[in-house]
């Protein structure tokens, strides 16, 4: 990996730099932009009843927000206090009391009329619940009878027609790791989590483009870079503590390009509310804008890599580094030849990006010692998720962007759990420490002491269409353990997961609150069960952030819930109580225990065992991977992948759409309004000119629909990309079609084909063949 440690955090001038202020009126007034103050406030009165617990996780506490990293107030990139109102929203989570009994047990239908935001605020669950088809109400159980019934089904069935699925909310390394190994024990493959449908491509894309899954480089190595780009990732909105990064790679002199479809106002311009020169007159971040078409990017970067080629043509040497691609990069030969067969014409039309533009940004790169490529879901969320991450490993691999100071790629993670659910195995793909190739299956058997199945799992999508197989099939899902997560709000297709979570016989919700999706009906018995939250956790738990350090959160001493049991140690009775007879090989004293069995398991770990106290931490792979160039590949080069220019599917006269995130942290929405642009949760974010083409005004009701579904929102105008719309997720996700996955790592396509037609016109069709016929435009498009 890397020889090089992390050095820690710096200081930032504190000097004046008018240059990058956005206005002289203070604090942004008369602007739409967040009020982080007042939002600040809100936060302190919701968490009033618990307000010196809240400080202590706040201080004490690794952020269980995003993966940045923020441990107490502060992280190992800047000298100085942290906070983000991100982590404020998710505060609430961790302090507040019980659902009361009269709300919890009333009837079913009156719950399932509350919002999972309304459901969410209620409180945490208390104790084990169960409610059976024809109850009009959940009715407590004890947590050996709720264990009791989950193990006697899993006895009754085919370890293929279970399933194991944990989210990313506040989830440890412990509780990764746990799960991993006991869906092993029970002979199930199908275990799954939250990266599934975010990073999933981005560990699949790197891994065979320079041999691991990971972050290459630090946070720090953005501020002093020459160039920093974001790509399909508006960290100013999902991380904002990144802002303050992004101001301090401002004032070192850095460019800052952003590729998006939509000139994302929170990217343009922010008030970071920790430096008071910022939080009064705002800072510039963006230095240019490319608005690609959606799904346009791998057009876009065989456009700057057509330009290199071109520009190597004329002087030699210009464009690419050859010292480095001639000892440490294989495959130049046919990326070439696949670069320089794509003509001007076919990357114009797919990108949305003229020749022109792209030769700036190529001439930049090109002109650059340094630079840092960022991405987020933009990327990841299509059904060629991992083209798209492999071209951008091209991009680095050709200027040498790789292994060194102020260079590297990386996959920015939206939580605070992701990074290390697959390092930990938790993936019907991977085992602790590597893949399920043979070497490494036999090298965790001997560690185990019992042999893991052989089958392949199946990802999380499949996994819910196997819910609605015939009842004899060996895979027809009968039980799903979930660890949070809510697949009607985060999955495509809502009435099709609806349907499958409503066909498994036994659908554990394994969780610290309810939400819609545990509200529904399942055909032997929904079970929930309370779990702690990692400040809970006995012996503490680690978090792995997205530059890959590794946390030591700890136990926080503050009230706790009923009967809440921490998540690994329900794993472990679980397990117990299915194979008794093997029980001492799932048998672990306390936290402490697994992460010493981490350490031997995920050789990269090795170092978890030592955490033990607040503060404690240490970075896997040293301060960058690739080190020098050399990758961990088998020959310790990496590998420039050829790429086909994906078919986007839209027809002429139709559009792009694709979700995005407002004021929320993944499906959890906090406001109704972004405060960034003013969007309603049902706005379509639309291009100016796109509507008046169509008689549309703003403000207009209009319906967006296509083969797969329909969705009544509103139009609003925003610079983004002509012929692409954005709607928010998960409200949009209806227009998304179930069942397509992207082909190397099986993360769910959340971008598709539409057609646009103010309200007024698509409801005044009395009978449905003029929609019928529209959509039939669509369907007859190469799928």
């Amino acid at each position: 990996m890397g020889k090089t440690k992390h050095t820690g955090p710096i200081k930032i001038s504190k000097k004046p730099d008018p240059k990058l202020w956005v206005s002289k009126v203070p604090f942004g007034l008369g602007k739409v932009k967040p009020h982080h103050i007042r939002d600040t406030m809100k936060v302190v009165w919701e968490n009033k009843d618990n307000l010196p617990y809240a400080t202590r996780i706040l201080t004490q506490g690794v952020c269980d927000g995003c993966a940045l990293g923020v441990a107490g107030l502060k992280d190992q990139t800047l000298k100085g206090p942290h906070v983000c109102t991100t982590r404020l929203n998710v505060l609430r989570l961790n302090t507040m009391g019980p659902i009361k009994e009269d709300i919890l047990h009333a009837d079913i239908k009156e719950l399932q009329k509350m919002s999972s935001t309304e459901l969410r605020k209620l409180g945490r669950i208390p104790y084990p619940l169960i409610r059976k088809p024809g109850d009009r109400n959940f009715r407590r159980i004890s947590w050996d009878d709720a264990l009791d019934r989950i193990a006697d089904k899993m006895k009754a069935i085919n370890p293929k027609q279970a399933a194991f699925y944990t989210t990313s909310r506040g989830i440890t390394n412990e509780v990764y790791y746990t799960l991993a190994k006991v869906s092993r024990f029970l002979g199930v493959n199908n275990v799954d989590n939250a990266s599934r449908i975010c990073h999933s491509p981005s560990k699949t894309a790197l891994s065979r483009s320079i041999g691991v899954g990971a972050s290459t480089c630090n946070y720090k190595d953005w501020i002093g870079t020459d160039v920093l780009v974001f790509w399909g990732s508006v960290a100013a909105n999902n991380q904002p503590v990144s802002t303050k990064y992004m101001y301090a790679a401002k004032r070192k002199g850095t460019k800052i390009i952003i590729i998006n479809p939509y000139h994302e106002p929170a990217m343009d311009r922010y008030w970071v509310p920790s430096i008071p020169e910022s939080a009064l007159f705002g800072t510039k971040i963006a230095d240019d804008f490319y608005q690609v078409n959606i799904g346009g990017d791998i057009a876009f970067m065989h456009g700057i890599m057509k330009h290199w080629f071109e520009m190597e043509e004329r002087e030699p040497g210009s464009a690419l580094d050859h010292n480095f691609i001639n000892n440490h990069v294989n495959g130049l030969a046919e990326l070439q030849a696949k670069v320089k067969s794509y003509n001007w014409k076919q990357l114009e039309k797919s990108s949305g990006i003229s020749k022109e533009r792209m030769l700036e940004l190529a001439q930049l790169l090109a002109k650059s010692s340094s630079a840092v490529f960022v991405w987020s879901m933009g990327l990841t969320q299509h059904r060629f998720g991992t083209d798209n991450i492999s071209q951008v490993a091209n991009l680095a691999l050709l200027r040498g962007f790789l292994g060194r100071e102020h260079c590297g790629l990386m996959p920015i993670r939206g939580h605070s759990g992701v990074q290390g659910s697959s390092e930990m195995g938790a993936d019907p793909f991977s085992l602790p420490g590597g893949g399920l190739d043979e070497n490494n299956r036999k090298r965790i058997e001997q560690i185990w002491r019992f042999d893991i199945p052989q089958w392949q799992g199946d990802i999380v999508g499949v996994s819910l269409e196997n819910a609605l197989l015939p009842e004899q099939h060996e895979r027809k899902l009968k039980l799903y353990y979930m660890s949070g997560g809510n697949f009607l709000e985060t999955m495509p297709d809502p009435d099709f997961v609806k349907d499958s979570l409503e066909n498994i016989d036994l659908r554990v919700h394994q969780d610290i609150i309810l939400n819609t999706s545990t509200l529904l009906d399942a055909k032997e018995a929904v079970l929930v069960l309370p779990a702690m939250t990692r400040y809970e956790q006995p012996g503490g738990g680690t978090s792995t952030s997205t530059e890959r350090m590794v946390y030591f959160s700890p136990e926080i001493k503050g009230p706790r819930i009923e009967e809440a049991r921490a998540e690994w140690e329900i794993y472990i009775d679980l397990a117990k109580r299915v194979r008794p007879d093997r029980k001492e090989l799932v048998d672990f004293k306390d936290a402490s225990e697994i992460r010493e069995e981490i350490a031997k398991a995920a050789p990269n770990y090795d170092g978890i065992q030592h955490l033990k106290k607040k503060g404690d931490l240490f970075q896997w792979g040293g301060a960058w991977l690739c080190e020098g160039g050399i990758c961990p590949s088998p020959d310790g080069k990496g590998n420039l992948i050829t790429v086909e220019l994906p078919e986007l599917r839209k027809p002429e006269g139709h559009f792009y759409v694709t979700t995005r995130r407002g004021k929320q942290f993944n499906s959890m929405i906090y406001h109704e309004k972004d405060p960034f642009n003013s969007a309603d949760r049902f706005d379509v974010l639309m291009n100016k000119k796109d509507g008046k083409e169509l008689g549309i005004q703003e403000g207009d009701a209009i319906v967006v629909f296509n083969q797969h579904g329909s969705f009544t929102g509103r139009a609003k105008f925003v610079p983004v990309r002509s012929g692409n719309l954005e709607v928010h997720w998960p409200e949009g996700n209806s227009l998304i079609p179930k069942g397509v996955y992207e082909s190397f790592a099986g993360i769910p396509e959340y971008n598709t084909a539409v057609i646009v037609e103010k309200a007024e016109t698509y409801y005044a069709q009395k009978d449905t063949k003029y929609v019928e016929k529209r959509i039939e435009e669509l369907e007859m498009e190469p799928q």
